[in-house]
């Protein structure tokens, strides 16, 4: 039987995760968090610790961008890692303007759940869509 960190189970999670994301599920996202889950958005500049502080941010991520969605590009899953391309688009609640994005996650698994994601994003893309550049 293939382990909770194998590439078959990882593929379900990873599918859970992103309809979680779609759905805007913070409470599903969290579940699938290591309680030390570490989210760091390189690009941002953002980086949180812990399950509740993570949740928290997720929860402002989706006040910020009311309707954000995201669509795959490319999966990659070994033992214990996924790595994901993928689009978003969403309104910015300040602005009103609608961006679309290309990113990039990298979320090492352990016991059947990420203990971390490393976001990258263009976010030149996003400031030049909301007239910031």
């Amino acid at each position: 039987m293939a382990g909770p960190d194998s590439p078959e189970q990882l593929t379900d999670l990873i599918e859970r995760y992103n309809d979680a994301w779609n759905r805007r599920d913070v409470e599903a996202i969290s579940s699938m968090h290591a309680d030390d889950i570490v989210f760091h958005n390189h690009t941002a500049g953002e980086r949180v610790e812990g399950a509740a502080a993570v949740a928290e941010h997720i929860a402002g991520i989706f006040r910020n961008w009311p309707g954000l969605r995201f669509t795959g590009r490319s999966l990659y899953v070994r033992d214990g890692l996924v790595v994901q391309e993928w689009t978003a688009t969403g309104t910015h609640a300040e602005s009103g303007k609608t961006a679309t994005w290309d990113g990039m996650d990298i979320l090492p698994a352990r016991g059947g759940r990420f203990a971390r994601k490393d976001v990258y994003s263009d976010s030149v893309s996003v400031m030049r869509q909301l007239g910031r550049l």
